[in-house]
């Protein structure tokens, strides 16, 4: 992971994350439905529902919100049922773009995502496009604002709680996990009485790739269309930002 730094990239996007609040919160809603409707509504035996409801609260989702979603899958009844879906394809100059989708129309879902691409100097791919330039990892952020810790101290931490590589910044410790072992990772930075800025299993390039100065404005277009469409739930790409 050395040289790619995820917290600037979460930075760069937090603007417009904020202009899209409720719009986040739909889709967040929406993850942690599906999660309790297939595993139960208890996040401490359902960890897919953790994971969901670990994202909301990284995002500053209200518990209230939090626990309708909950409650609404649970309730006894039919409700919609989502299907996670993965579409790949390329942005401008060649710009590896991963979107996952939680949908209940994948014919839906196909036209507008294929739609984004295409008018944002991109292209859709088949399976299996770009997925292979990624790797699965857990990744956990904790601000050193108020935290009187050095590198070493961090990483002797972060190597006994069983987490894999950890990037330092002036702002930011970034810690990395195996995608099988996030949630011990977490759970044993968390007792050790760490303040968790971010945790989540993510998509992580294995390297990353320059956008021209002339394709910025299109590739930004590109994620954009494709964040704001409803069915789509994380967009990840191997620009380096």
């Amino acid at each position: 992971m050395a040289g790619h730094s995820k917290w600037s990239n979460i930075q760069h996007r937090k603007g417009a994350q904020d202009a899209k609040r409720g719009k986040i919160f739909q889709k967040l809603s929406k993850e942690i439905y599906q999660a309790a409707k297939d595993g139960g509504g208890d996040p401490e035996t359902n960890a897919a529902l953790r994971l969901a409801v670990d994202k909301a609260k990284s995002n500053n989702m209200p518990n209230d919100n939090i626990d309708r979603a909950i409650k609404r899958a649970t309730d006894a009844g039919q409700g919609a049922d989502y299907k996670e879906v993965l579409y790949e394809g390329y942005g401008p100059s060649g710009i590896a773009v991963l979107v996952y989708a939680l949908t209940d129309n994948l014919n839906r879902s196909s036209t507008n995502i294929r739609v984004a691409f295409d008018r944002n100097g991109g292209s859709m791919g088949e399976k299996g496009t770009v997925n292979y330039m990624f790797d699965r990892k857990g990744y956990i952020a904790i601000s050193r604002e108020n935290l009187e810790l050095s590198e070493d101290d961090m990483l002797m931490h972060v190597l006994e709680a069983g987490g894999e590589d950890l990037e330092t910044s002036d702002e930011v410790f970034e810690i990395y996990t195996e995608a099988t072992d996030f949630a011990a990772v977490r759970d044993a930075l968390k007792e050790a009485g760490f303040e968790l800025d971010q945790s989540e299993l993510t998509m992580i390039p294995q390297t990353t790739v320059d956008i021209p100065e002339d394709k910025k404005d299109v590739f930004e277009k590109l994620v954009d269309a494709l964040e704001d469409d409803d069915d789509v739930s994380e967009v990840y790409h191997n620009a380096a930002i």
